[in-house]
């Protein structure tokens, strides 16, 4: 399958936001407590407003959104953790159908590309859940760090981990 990664079209939002709750709520990532968060991860056109959402696409079939994910430029309220000269990346999600195939690195390598491309970024963050194995496995195989004393609780009860990478 051959993988397109672009700006999400506002037709495409709520086909983004059910990919993205459904990935969050399929893997057990949201407990009762943060049932609420399945609203957040569904407003893509929110996420666009104060950001970049990019969506990967099955380039055969253009209109086929395989997952997405929330690119927070510095000075972004969607960053949660990063500081002066970092970008960040959220909601990484791929439909259950589409994994494995390549999107969500595709995703997070434009992440990085679009970091890259901002004057004064030199770091790319973001932060992850324990029980995300495979992303963690891929932030780490394309030379993200593990920054334990960034670590943060968004709720009680829910420790995010962070990771860093240097451009």
């Amino acid at each position: 399958m051959d993988i397109v990664i672009r700006a999400a079209l506002p037709t495409e939002y709520e086909q983004l936001g059910e990919i993205t709750a459904r990935a969050y709520l399929g893997d057990g990532l949201l407990g009762a407590d943060e049932a609420f968060y399945a609203d957040v991860l569904r407003d893509v056109a929110a996420r666009a407003a104060d950001g970049e959402v990019l969506v990967a696409v099955d380039e055969e079939d253009g209109e086929r959104v395989l997952g997405g994910v929330t690119f927070a430029p510095p000075g972004s309220p969607l960053a949660d953790i990063a500081g002066p000269g970092e970008a960040e990346f959220r909601m990484l999600a791929v439909s259950r159908a589409a994994r494995g195939r390549g999107a969500g690195e595709a995703l997070v390598r434009a992440c990085v590309a679009r970091a890259g491309e901002l004057e004064g970024v030199t770091h790319l963050v973001l932060s992850t859940q324990s029980g995300m194995i495979s992303a963690r496995r891929l932030y780490e195989r394309l030379g993200f760090v593990r920054t334990p004393e960034r670590d943060w609780a968004p709720v009680p009860g829910l420790t995010l981990l962070t990771y860093r990478l240097s451009l």
